[in-house]
């Protein structure tokens, strides 16, 4: 799993930037260690938006969330994801038939 973290207008510092780390490292379970995610922080004015884009296996989340600390913004984002990845994860489905469910008998 990569993470790159960047500031829109915002020194991301290293509080934030490990702050982040720890968030998204629980988004780890849905991938097998091959997830791509790119977080965005920046302020506008009064509130403070936290954007991420998650590349996936076969697609690509994106999400932003904004609240009035950083902090907040963050886990707001995370838990998201967190909804967003779940759902994919329970659309992956394989529509192969395993060998053991061929069907034996006769029509007619």
């Amino acid at each position: 799993m990569r993470i790159e973290t960047k500031g829109h207008q915002i020194d991301v510092t290293p509080a934030l930037h490990d702050y982040v780390n720890a968030k998204f490292e629980r988004l780890a379970r849905y991938a097998d260690g091959d997830l791509e995610i790119h977080v965005t922080l920046r302020v506008a004015k009064v509130l403070h938006q936290a954007e991420a884009r998650i590349a996936t296996p076969g697609a690509t989340h994106y999400a932003e969330c904004e609240a009035d600390t950083m902090y907040a913004a963050i886990d707001l984002l995370t838990d998201k994801l967190d909804r967003m990845l779940d759902k994919h994860k329970g659309k992956q489905v394989k529509h192969h038939r395993s060998e053991g469910t061929a069907r034996s008998g006769s029509f007619g």
